[in-house]
């Protein structure tokens, strides 16, 4: 694949960013993507390995070297055919994905990977300003009619193979805009939302019918603490509702429901949801008014949580104008690199530093919050110590007790399960952690203990990737398509 010496010949190629300064100032994307001839270096580095570790690295099984290939030879439209065989939003994960097809590598055992997320991202950027993305309506409709609850990645992905299957799919979203964490999680530097808009429109030339605002099987004011709907939905539909009007049901909402810090002072004004938080601001870029807008500016701010989540709120903090931003996170600082021998093909431990940390951020590691601290109401404070892990539990670290100034605390410590009362209300058993309980299985597939009614993605599988939502999303609807039609030629 690619150039047969080429990985013992070039380097690795990465994107580059707008400088700190000028990236700053706006909420837009500041990525520098590969030109042709960068791209035409990295597809060359792709090795004939024989077996690509990098196609089962990837929840939705891309095939890789043969898209490496046809970019070294700078055959765009044909890397464009085999990407989309396998990705519906190949711009989502080629911006957001941390790409555990990179960590798969073969390249990766002794060397740098190929730079795989840096082509998929210039194969889909070049398809779209081609023309080359164009809607695939069904040419025979089956008559079927399908509900598909909850408009992030997953229930897109569905809806898009579904409609494209013949089926009349119905897609419901609380919001009132599509692409769930997406549209209101993920921040608009890091994926601009003109990119959801046109899927949507070629979803919408496809068949596929959207309705937001919509709640499914829960009262309007029953959206969760630490929901990241901010506009509340202006209709509710019942489970009896969507069973009597359509053949089969698909619930893909998210696992939205934050994880708390019930630490003492909990209740004090400026501790926030990260949830809370990052919605208002993606609202206000979309040109909307938000009353009491949460803001840094010239704040002390403390994130707590270490993941993207908590790198968002740190990237937005800094473009508001914050004093200070400082992330904790609870565990160790890890290695800054990962031992390559112990853990390929599978994803590293090792210290990761985004861009939103290039911009400004102080890092704590091993850190627990034992108060929060305030005066009049308002949060002026943290008290924290150092933790380490022992005999299966963390343990304060003696004489390491500290207290850092916070005017604004964001609480980014992931999400614990759905947050709506859509799977009580649809009678479905849950799992251990509180998802919805449906098996992954060639038979059955997806399918939850109440007739006709599936699910998958975050609300079934729990807090995940964008591209394992796209992978759950795919399978599903081969697992519907089957249900409906006692067959399906849909991938899985």
């Amino acid at each position: 694949m690619g150039k047969v010496t080429g990985f013992m010949e070039f380097e690795r190629l990465e994107e580059g960013y707008r400088p700190v300064d000028e990236r700053l100032k706006h909420y837009k994307e500041f990525v520098v993507a590969l030109d042709d001839e960068q791209a035409k270096v990295q597809g060359a580095r792709c090795m004939d390995c024989g077996t690509p570790f990098c196609n089962n690295g990837c929840p939705v099984n891309n095939i890789i070297p043969d898209f490496n290939d046809l970019v070294y030879r700078q055959d765009w439209k044909n890397a464009f055919a085999v990407l989309d065989s396998t990705n519906n939003f190949p711009e989502f994960t080629g911006r957001i994905c941390p790409a555990p097809c990179e960590a798969a590598c073969v390249l990766n055992v002794n060397d740098d990977a190929v730079g795989i997320k840096s082509l998929e991202h210039a194969i889909i950027d070049r398809a779209w300003a081609e023309g080359w993305v164009k809607p695939r309506p069904a040419k025979h409709k089956t008559g079927k009619k399908v509900a598909v609850v909850g408009a992030g990645p997953a229930g897109m992905a569905a809806a898009q193979q579904l409609a494209r299957a013949g089926h009349d799919v119905t897609l419901f979203e609380k919001n009132d805009r599509v692409g769930g964490l997406l549209r209101y999680g993920i921040p608009d530097f890091k994926m601009e939302k003109s990119h959801i808009d046109r899927r949507v429109e070629q979803m919408k030339a496809e068949g596929v019918v959207f309705r937001t605002g919509v709640v499914v099987g829960a009262a309007k004011d029953a959206l969760g603490k630490g929901s990241k709907v901010t506009n509340l939905a202006k209709e509710t539909v019942t489970p009896e509702q969507l069973q009597a009007e359509f053949d089969a049901v698909l619930l893909t909402g998210g696992a939205e429901q934050s994880r708390d810090l019930p630490a003492p002072g909990r209740d004090l004004d400026g501790i926030h949801f990260a949830m809370e938080f990052l919605p208002q601001q993606n609202r206000v870029n979309a040109g909307d008014k938000v009353k009491g807008q949460l803001r840094a500016d010239g704040k002390h701010v403390i994130v707590i949580g270490g993941g993207d989540t908590g790198s968002d709120c740190v990237g937005t903090s800094n473009r508001h104008g914050a004093a200070s931003v400082t992330q904790f996170e609870l565990m160790p600082m890890p290695p800054e690199e990962e031992n390559k021998p112990l853990v390929w093909p599978y994803w590293p431990y090792k210290l990761r530093t985004s861009s939103s940390h290039e911009e400004g951020c102080e890092r704590e590691f091993a850190i627990s919050t034992k108060e929060f601290m305030g005066e009049k109401g308002k949060v002026t404070g943290l008290k924290t110590v150092h933790v380490e892990f022992k005999d299966g539990k963390f343990v304060e670290v003696p004489g390491t007790e500290k207290t850092y100034k916070a005017d604004l605390v964001l609480l980014a410590m992931g999400f614990v399960s759905p947050v709506s009362p859509v799977l009580e209300a649809f009678g479905i058993e849950k799992d251990a952690r509180g998802n919805a309980k449906a098996t992954v299985d060639f038979n059955g597939g997806y399918a939850t203990n109440v007739p006709k009614v599936f699910a998958a993605g975050d609300m079934r599988r729990g807090q995940s990737l964008v591209v394992w939502a796209i992978r759950e999303g795919r399978q599903a609807a081969r697992a519907v398509d089957e249900f409906l039609m006692g067959f399906s030629d849909l991938p899985r």
